[in-house]
């Protein structure tokens, strides 16, 4: 179910570019620094992370296995080199990189294999970067919109513990930003197709979640857009 799930991001590629946010200058520049530098963006999806990598000088490759969603990061960010591959076998050499980031995808990995390739890749001092787009669920129809959306949040399995137990990287440190997003009917539904947990379901099943989330927006957005607020959950170690 979990591979499945993984590959379902192929079947909404498109929706997930055009609903998923992108991530506030302020946590990218803690997540790869200020100093324009080798980075990786591992699992980088349509880009979302990439654009704003790149925007701070930094030079990226991104890492992804879906081709359909690399088709539409080099329709994006067409300066980037783009090439196949997963987090547990990069096609990189090793010591190549400062920073491997990975947004919105370090809970897909298989956290053993995967945290050795990422020391393997990663020069002496570099850090993994870890980032998440969290809804923010202390607001109550955030709440019941996430629960409508059948599923929370991936960093909800974990960041720091594997990052410990591998005993490949230093102390983990934590830290937290907010954005908001504003978004239309359209753009909020799609970015419900867009997560996996729904876009592994027929049709039948979708639509019940879809009439729930235009419920919401019909009470709670103002002249036509739903701003949904975020906690931009960041975590960095540097490699051992």
């Amino acid at each position: 179910m979990r591979t499945e799930r993984a590959a379902s991001f192929a079947r909404v590629a498109d929706a997930y570019e055009r609903a998923r946010p992108g991530y506030p200058a302020d946590a990218v520049l803690w997540l790869a620094g200020e100093t324009p530098c080798d980075v990786v963006d591992l699992g980088a999806g349509t880009g979302k992370l990439t654009r704003s990598l790149a925007a701070l000088g930094h030079h990226v490759v991104a890492v992804e296995p879906l081709p359909e969603m690399l088709d539409r990061l080099r329709a994006a960010v067409p300066g980037v080199t783009a090439v196949v591959g997963t987090a547990e076998s990069m096609p990189l050499p090793d010591d190549s990189t400062d920073v491997v980031a990975c947004a919105q995808a370090f809970h897909w990995f298989d956290h053993g294999p995967a945290l050795a390739e990422i020391a393997r890749v990663l020069r002496p001092g570099g850090r993994v970067a870890l980032v998440w787009n969290v809804r923010d669920e202390r607001v109550p129809w955030v709440d019941e919109l996430s629960d409508a959306m059948v599923g929370r949040t991936g960093v909800d399995r974990g960041a720091a513990e594997p990052i410990e137990r591998s005993s490949l990287f230093g102390e983990v440190e934590h830290a937290t930003f907010e954005h908001t997003q504003d978004v239309d009917r359209e753009a909020l539904r799609e970015l419900v197709l867009s997560r996996s947990y729904c876009a592994v379901l027929p049709d039948e099943e979708r639509a019940p979640i879809l009439g729930q989330v235009d419920r919401l927006f019909d009470e709670h957005a103002r002249d036509g857009l739903l701003t949904l607020p975020y906690v931009v959950e960041c975590f960095r170690a540097a490699r051992g």
